[in-house]
């Protein structure tokens, strides 16, 4: 089992910034892939950013590249998300996940354990 907790969210004008934090406890954390995903009001959740645990190689979705940086501190058990240059489309839910499914790593069956979640709005 591995738990996670997302920290870091709240509420930010357009073009601001904001570090989502997300700790891990329980088993190996840098045996996983770590991914983060968001899910807006009346939609689906969808794929935002991954890291695997095999490289430093970084993933993204076109609608975050270039604004927002996931990384991982093995040492302390922590996922991030920095996030720059922030929209309102950015707004939703975020949560972090952790998994080995090797189902993509863009994919949501990949990831076995899964965050509450942070709120993140961005008003205009």
């Amino acid at each position: 089992q591995v738990q996670l907790v997302e920290s870091g969210g709240g509420l930010v004008q357009a073009g601001g910034s904001l570090r989502l934090s997300c700790a891990a406890s329980g088993r190996t954390f840098s045996n996983y892939d770590m991914a983060w995903f968001r899910q807006a009001p009346g939609k689906e959740r969808e794929f935002v950013a991954a890291i695997p645990w095999t490289n430093g190689n970084t993933y993204y979705a076109d609608s975050v590249k270039g604004r927002f940086t996931i990384s991982r501190d093995n040492a302390k058990n922590t996922l991030y998300l920095q996030m720059n240059s922030l929209k309102p489309e950015d707004t939703a839910v975020y949560s972090c996940a952790a998994g080995r499914m090797g189902l993509g790593i863009m994919s949501l069956r990949s990831y076995t354990y899964w965050g509450q979640g942070t709120q993140v709005t961005v008003s205009s």
